[in-house]
């Protein structure tokens, strides 16, 4: 049978991609054909006219709405999560036959929103995909911004933040004129972190007329200091009041005007004044208590954070809690304070520790792992030194009981001795290859090793037991041992 396929996650980074490898190996080895479009960071073509018209059902792996789905209209359409074509991608396609036996009518065409919200999910769900859609916009500004000004460090030294305005002064011949301007460039994209969050959160919320007054509340929150936290109460606030608007009835004659200007103006005002007014002070206080919370942090408290945001960068291996985790370290980096840039230490160790403990444990004990997971050790290496948790993933999904207490005890170990190196990192990812940018960057290596091993040991350990009690029931059926 034909098929095509859609995939996408919220960070458009490596569930999206994993994904579509997942439905094309398992289209194979099923014998049938499928072409998958990836709507993710790096794009990829579009699905053709004729390709779509060949297909016999149509499979949406997505974690977001799909864009350009009525080019699907009357096509049999499976729906699933993004994680379930990585684990289940078997499961997928006898859903998509059968509905291509049995063509249910064709779904109307969904808004062009980034975040797959239902309308029967639960409140937990929504807020959930709400706050993952402001943090997929936030990622490439974070990834810009931070490595630019982790570059300045790295040519110029710290001092370079003292350097004048480019514009008032840029020596193009000397290397501290480049650290400068680089430095400056990326001062500039951090500057959008909290509007972009607050405004993409909104976007969630209530569509493009909520986009001006989530940005708008975004800046402010950055005007009163209110930080991330009050980036989040923005993009919520401006959402939720141009939901609120858009019950109201108006004359048919000025509904076309409403989404372009009355939405964006009247929402602008309402959360222009609730934030200068009423929620800006309290959540600029709860920033700076933070601020000064994590500032005093030392000693056993830091090593329990530390534990902390090593679990939650292992659990779900670049899901919701993972990113969360993330989140509050980038949020961090614009303080400038050194307990939060031992946090982002912490955590990109921390989420290293899973992809690197996998390739390491089926390198050095291949006949525990099939021969796709010992395919898939080989690519972790690099992904693990990328900082790209999501290499786990498929380990994870072939033996979670195993597998995730392994990388969660390892990942905890990772980030309590990073906190307790103070180790410290101005660049929000890189992995392995922003090694230079690090505040003590051998101790980080140690940290990382030893939270490496621990995690394959656990993992060795664990799938041996297993095998053994495979041993002992193949010696007494007689049958060849088959881990």
């Amino acid at each position: 049978m034909k098929f095509v396929a859609i995939t996408a996650c919220p960070t458009g980074i490596a569930h999206t991609y994993m994904a579509a490898e997942s439905l094309e190996q398992t289209a194979k080895a099923n014998g049938d054909e499928i072409v998958v479009e990836t709507q993710g960071s790096a794009g990829s073509e579009p699905l053709s006219a004729e390709d779509i018209a060949r297909a016999d059902a149509v499979i949406f792996a997505a974690d977001l709405a799909v864009r350009g789905r009525d080019r699907f209209a009357g096509k049999p359409i499976v729906e699933a999560p993004v994680k379930a074509a990585i684990n289940d991608a078997a499961g997928l396609f006898e859903r998509a036959k059968a509905a291509a036996r049995e063509p249910a009518p064709a779904a109307p065409a969904a808004p062009e929103l980034t975040s797959k919200v239902g309308a029967n999910d639960k409140t937990g769900t929504k807020v959930r995909q709400w706050l993952m859609t402001g943090v997929s916009y936030l990622i490439p500004f974070v990834a810009a911004g931070g490595l630019l000004i982790a570059l300045s460090f790295a040519l110029g030294g710290y001092q370079i933040v003292d350097a004048p305005k480019v514009t008032e002064h840029f020596d193009a011949g000397s290397v501290t004129g480049w650290a400068a301007l680089m430095f400056q460039i990326g001062s500039a994209a951090f500057d959008f972190l909290v509007p972009v969050l607050a405004g993409f959160i909104a976007f969630a919320m209530a569509d493009r007329p909520a986009i001006a007054p989530g940005f708008v509340g975004g800046a402010i929150a950055v005007t009163v200091g209110a930080g991330f936290l009050g980036g989040l109460v923005a993009g919520l606030l401006a959402g939720g009041v141009v939901l609120a608007l858009k019950k109201v009835r108006v004359p048919k004659a000025m509904r076309g005007i409403m989404p372009v200007v009355v939405y964006p103006l009247l929402g602008s005002i309402v959360v222009g004044v609730l934030m200068y007014v009423v929620v800006g002070k309290p959540m600029a206080a709860a920033t700076t208590g933070l601020t000064n919370w994590l500032n005093s942090l030392s000693g056993a408290s830091a090593l329990l954070l530390g534990a902390l945001l090593g679990l939650m960068m292992a659990f779900d291996m670049g899901g919701p809690v993972n990113k969360a985790a993330y989140a509050f370290a980038v949020g961090g980096l614009t303080t400038g304070a050194t307990a939060s840039l031992q946090i982002m230490a912490a955590v990109m160790a921390a989420g290293m520790v899973p992809p690197l403990a996998l390739a390491l444990a089926s390198t050095v004990r291949k006949k525990l792992f099939t021969e796709a997971e010992r395919e898939n050790g080989r690519a972790a290496w690099l992904l693990g030194a990328s900082f790209i948790t999501e290499g786990a993933i498929p380990f994870a999904a072939a033996d979670p009981f195993r597998v995730i207490p392994s990388i969660m005890l390892g990942s905890a170990v990772t980030g309590s001795l990073s906190m307790a190196f103070g180790t410290t990192l101005r660049a929000p990812h890189g992995g392995i290859f922003v090694l230079p940018l690090i505040g003590n960057p051998l101790l980080f290596l140690v940290a990382l090793i030893a939270g490496t091993l621990v995690a394959a040991g656990s993992v060795i350990a664990l799938k041996q037991v297993r095998f053994r009690a495979v041993e002992r029931s193949a010696a007494v059926s007689g049958q060849p041992v088959n881990a």
